[in-house]
C-alpha cells in the first residue's frame, strides 16, 4: 500500500507545476484570464471530493475498501488521461471536476490500513503508510516539471495516467483485505444518521474532526503566496529553484518524523500528541513573519513539516480507536470532506489576508489559529477524562 499512495501522490501533484502553463497552451488569453482559471482549475478538484468523500467511505464499509480503492484509481487515471486531450479551458475545468470524485484513494486506504491494523500500532503503521504519499508529494512536481520540459505537456498526461493505473495494479495484485470485526461491535453496518449521532456523542472525535478543518485552513493559507514571499526575501534569481526548496522542506519534514510521532502517539496517547503538535505548528509558523533571509524561512518550514508531519496518522488513529469498524471509513470520509473544506478556504483566505495586510499577516493568523486548536484540544481532553483512553489498554 506504501507503494500505492507514493504513485497516486505522485502522480495528482506531478501536474501541479505546469497546470496554468498548459492553460496558456489552449488559447490566447491574458494574464489574469489565465491567473484566474488557473486558480478554478485548481480548486475544483476539491470541491467535489469535499462532497463525495463520505459517500465512498460509507460505500467501502458496506461492500469492502479494497474495490473502491481500484475504482478511485481507475477513475483517476482514465480523467488524467483525458486531460491530453483538451482543447478548451472548460474541457480541462470539466475534467477537474470529474477527477475530485476519485480523489478519496489516499483517505480509503487509511482507512483500510487501519481497520485491518491493531489499535495498539495504528499510529506508527498509518505514520509509515504516510511517507509513501509525502515522499510521493515531494517527487510529484520535480519529475512532473521535468518531464513536462522534455516531452511536452500532453504527453505528461499520459504518462502520468500511466502510473495511476501501476497503483489500480499494487492493490488488486498486492493487497488482501480480510473483513474484521471488534468484539465489542454488535453491528455490521450504520446508518450514516447513526454515523453522525456518533461523532457528535463522542466530543474528543467531534473535535478532533473540526480542528482537521482549521489545520488545514491553516496549512494551505501560505500556499499561494509562498513563492511571492521567497520573491520578497530573495529576489527573482532562480526564484522558482528556491521556492521549490521552501515548498519540499516542509514535505522533508513531514517525512522525517511522521512515522515517530505515530510510534510515540501509540504509546503515549492520540489526543495528547495532537495537542503537542498543534501547539508546536502554531509556535513554529510565528517566526515566519519576521525573517530577513530566504534560508531562515526552509528552516522554518522544516520545523513546520516536522511539527504537521504526525497529524494526519495520528488523527486517523485516533479515528480508528473512536469509531466502530463498520463505520470507520464513513467517518474518515467526513473527516477527509472537512479537510477538503479547508483546502477550499485556506488559499482563498491566504491570499485576501496577503493581499489587504501583508505578507506577515498570513503567519500571524496561522499562527494564532493553530495555537486556538490546540487550547481547544487541551480543553475538551480535560473536560472529558473518560473519552481519552491509554491505547494499550483498548
Amino acid at each position: 500500500m506504501w507503494f500505492a499512495n507514493f504513485f497516486i501522490a505522485g502522480s495528482i501533484t506531478m501536474v501541479l507545476p505546469f497546470l496554468s502553463l498548459y492553460i496558456e497552451t489552449l488559447g490566447t488569453f491574458s494574464d489574469s484570464y489565465v491567473q484566474q482559471w488557473s486558480g478554478w482549475v485548481f480548486g475544483i478538484t476539491f470541491v467535489t471530493a469535499f462532497i463525495f468523500a463520505p459517500l465512498w467511505g460509507k460505500i467501502g464499509d458496506r461492500y469492502g475498501r479494497k474495490k473502491i480503492l481500484i475504482m478511485s484509481a481507475l477513475g483517476l487515471g482514465f480523467s488524467v488521461f483525458l486531460m491530453s486531450f483538451v482543447t478548451s479551458v472548460l474541457q480541462l475545468f470539466l475534467l477537474r471536476l470529474f477527477m475530485g470524485v476519485f480523489t478519496g484513494f489516499i483517505p480509503m486506504s487509511q482507512a483500510l490500513i487501519a481497520t485491518q491494523t491493531p489499535k495498539n500500532i495504528a499510529g506508527r503503521t498509518l505514520g509509515t503508510l504516510q511517507t509513501g504519499s509525502i515522499t510521493g508529494t515531494l517527487m510529484g512536481p520535480l519529475l512532473g516539471g521535468l518531464l513536462a520540459d522534455s516531452i511536452g505537456y500532453a504527453t505528461t498526461f499520459q504518462w502520468t495516467s500511466i502510473a495511476v493505473g501501476v497503483s489500480a495494479v499494487i492493490v488488486l495484485f498486492g493487497i488482501k483485505e480480510f473483513k474484521v470485526k471488534d468484539k465489542e461491535e454488535s453491528k455490521s453496518s450504520y446508518s450514516s444518521k447513526e454515523v453522525i449521532r456518533h461523532i457528535i456523542q463522542h466530543p474528543l472525535l467531534l473535535m478532533v474532526m473540526i480542528v482537521s478543518l482549521f489545520v488545514q485552513i491553516a496549512h494551505f493559507s501560505i500556499q499561494p503566496i509562498l513563492s511571492l514571499y521567497v520573491g520578497e526575501l530573495h529576489g527573482p534569481e532562480n526564484l522558482a529553484f528556491f521556492s521549490g526548496i521552501a515548498f519540499s522542506a516542509a514535505g522533508l519534514g513531514n517525512l522525517l518524523m511522521a512515522r515517530r510521532w505515530g510510534r510515540l502517539a501509540d504509546r503515549i496517547g492520540y489526543v495528547k500528541i495532537l495537542i503537542i503538535l498543534l501547539l508546536m505548528a502554531g509556535i513554529v509558523y510565528f517566526p515566519g513573519a519576521f525573517v530577513t533571509n530566504v534560508w531562515q524561512l526552509v528552516v522554518l518550514r522544516f520545523l513546520l513539516g516536522v511539527s504537521i508531519g504526525g497529524i494526519i496518522p495520528v488523527r486517523s488513529a485516533y479515528i480508528r480507536q473512536e469509531a466502530p469498524i463498520s463505520m470507520q471509513g464513513e467517518v474518515l470520509g467526513y473527516n477527509t470532506s472537512i479537510r477538503f473544506l479547508g483546502n477550499i478556504i485556506g488559499p482563498a483566505l491566504g491570499g485576501m489576508l496577503a493581499g489587504n495586510f501583508g505578507f506577515s499577516s498570513v503567519f500571524y493568523v496561522t499562527s494564532t489559529l493553530l495555537v486556538s486548536c490546540g487550547i481547544m484540544m487541551f480543553l475538551a481532553m480535560h473536560r472529558h477524562p473518560g473519552a481519552v483512553k491509554h491505547v494499550h489498554s483498548v
